[in-house]
């Protein structure tokens, strides 16, 4: 434990984080993880799959699936990470399925599971700072494991691989994560810096050299790359994105 503690704190890159997970959970019979983290969080779901961090090493096939066709919007375990906090054994969709409290959305993801032999596992749901940001990771044991022995399995070390997951989460949200998005350009990310620094629209178009309608169009053009309404949602999310306010050739 102490060797991945250390690990992980020495760790420069996501890349560095993930791959210390992998062998770490892989150790305790964890062949399949799937980490999940946004800044976006809905009602049911961790937010829009193109706005959060999404590192897995199931096979592609499954993640097609699983994200294409937006099933994780209706996945049991990421509607139970999205409202609470801590470890959840994944009996608790079979202890829904067999009480009848799963709708039709809910039981055609645990068809597609049990097609992908995804049975047995643990999700740990992740404490953070704020309410819109939520992070989880879904530990899925080998097919031949049994859910009664993956929970055996998690009465006995389950406090250190909760410890683990915990440090390796805010160690994974203090790196840069570019991820699935659309890049800002230059101009775009100028302008939405200055509007950070809480400078109008004018102040911009004298600061930039430019007139105040191509400020405007910029801002647009930023807001729509984003995917976002407002300009103050732009610079929230450039933000987190790692996309303005960088050092010159960070971004």
């Amino acid at each position: 434990m102490l060797d991945a503690l250390e690990s992980l704190i020495a760790a420069n890159t996501v890349e560095e984080v993930w791959s210390e997970m992998l062998d770490y959970y892989s150790d305790f019979g964890f062949d399949r993880v799937m980490y999940g983290f946004s800044r976006f969080l809905t009602q049911s779901s961790l937010g829009e799959y193109e706005d959060s961090m999404i590192l897995s090493n199931y096979p592609k096939e499954y993640l097609r699936g699983f994200f294409t066709n937006r099933l994780y919007y209706n996945a049991p375990m990421v509607k139970w990470a999205a409202q609470n906090t801590g470890a959840c054994s994944w009996s608790y969709i079979a202890k829904r399925a067999a009480s009848g409290e799963m709708d039709e959305a809910e039981r055609k993801v645990l068809d597609f599971n049990i097609s992908y032999k995804v049975l047995a596992g643990y999700t740990v749901a992740f404490k953070d700072s704020s309410s819109r940001a939520k992070g989880a990771v879904g530990l899925a044991a080998n097919p031949e494991v049994s859910q009664d022995q993956v929970d055996a399995l998690w009465q006995d070390h389950g406090r250190t691989i909760k410890l683990f997951s915990d440090a390796a989460h805010l160690k994974m949200i203090s790196l840069p994560y570019k991820g699935v998005r659309r890049s800002l350009t230059p101009r775009q990310r100028e302008a939405l810096e200055w509007v950070g620094e809480g400078k109008t629209t004018q102040d911009i178009a004298t600061i930039m050299g430019l007139t105040s309608a191509t400020v405007e169009k910029h801002l647009r053009l930023a807001r729509e790359a984003l995917n976002v309404d407002t300009t103050a949602q732009a610079v929230l999310k450039a933000s987190y994105q790692s996309q303005i306010f960088n050092l010159v050739g960070d971004s």
